[in-house]
């Protein structure tokens, strides 16, 4: 029986499943971030530490725990720089003496890639199809049955992120303060926002956003204010929202161009905070992509990424 890890490390959290060669799921663990570029090397490599630790705890097997093959996807890792720190936190874990496993790993047998790869595999089962990441942030990655990838987007809430709930939340600010001057038509989203936030006029945005220092997150989180209007028949949160849906069908199209034939019979994996919305923003993606190519298939995720990293880790054990 061969064992293999699957880690999926990202800003909030880091997850790691211990799977058999039949794809079994044994143990399951969580721990925190693993975002190295964000916490550092050493933290990254105690949530890690931790997030294994707890999947082999989860798991009940008898005999001495020999890993063969693991796969780390973690957020932010492409460039070749990345991987090489990360084979050093992977070389750390075998020399950790208090996991309780003998490690088995030849260099043909860890994988170090980005999350929207595992997302990807995870998501469909199989590392063939499309990823469209819609949650703080915003991503589309695809690879194909020769193995090329192709990425659009995923530049951060500056340069880019477009149908994230951050550049939602943000549109949806800005509406409202045009609509309150008188330059935008009247909307809901005045009164929504000033519900949800508890505030006296929406001008107090200014207070919260600009003096506290609100950051991506906590405007990310107000999303779903423009979701609710949207979903309540508000003419200008759902131009939003089709305005979101415009740029995340833009970027699948982009990938599917790219390195896919028109007429593939082809996956797209939705994944993200974007997707639970009650506007219905995912079936009018769906809609909206499935126009322009009839033989793809939206769906939502079958597995977890760190299923996916279980999965690509265990492909390295059969070659």
């Amino acid at each position: 029986m061969s064992y293999v890890l699957g880690i999926d490390g990202g800003a909030s959290k880091t997850v790691c499943v211990l799977m058999d060669n039949l794809h079994q799921v044994l143990g399951r663990g969580e721990a925190g971030p693993s975002n190295y570029q964000g916490i550092g090397i050493e933290a990254t490599l105690q949530s890690i530490q931790s997030a294994i630790q707890n999947a082999v705890k989860a798991a009940i097997i008898t005999s001495t725990l020999k890993i063969d093959a693991i796969c780390l996807g973690l957020a932010g890792v492409g460039r070749a720089a990345d991987i090489e720190v990360v084979k050093g936190l992977v070389e750390e874990l075998q020399n950790n003496k208090l996991l309780p496993i003998t490690w088995a790993l030849k260099p043909a047998n860890i994988v170090i890639c980005n999350d929207a790869l595992i997302a990807l595999v995870g998501g469909i089962g199989q590392p063939v199809g499309i990823v469209v990441a819609a949650g703080t942030g915003s991503i589309v990655f695809g690879r194909n049955n020769q193995g090329h990838t192709k990425r659009v987007g995923g530049w951060g809430y500056i340069l880019g992120d477009e149908g994230s709930a951050y550049k939602i939340a943000i549109a949806g600010m800005n509406a409202a303060l045009k609509s309150d001057d008188g330059r935008e038509k009247s909307t809901s989203l005045i009164e929504g926002f000033k519900q949800h936030l508890d505030l006296e006029s929406i001008e107090d945005l200014i207070e919260l956003i600009y003096r506290r220092g609100w950051g991506v997150k906590k405007i990310a989180a107000l999303a779903p204010i423009v979701d609710f209007a949207a979903a309540s028949g508000d003419i200008v949160a759902n131009i939003i929202i089709d305005d979101a849906v415009k740029e995340l069908v833009k970027a699948t199209s982009t990938v599917i161009d790219a390195i896919f034939s028109s007429n593939s019979i082809l996956e797209v994996v939705t994944t993200g905070s974007v997707w639970r919305g009650r506007c219905k923003i995912h079936e009018r993606f769906a809609a909206s992509l499935v126009k322009k190519f009839p033989k793809v298939k939206v769906i939502f995720p079958r597995y977890e990424p760190a299923y996916g990293a279980g999965l690509l880790a265990l492909q390295t054990t059969q070659n």
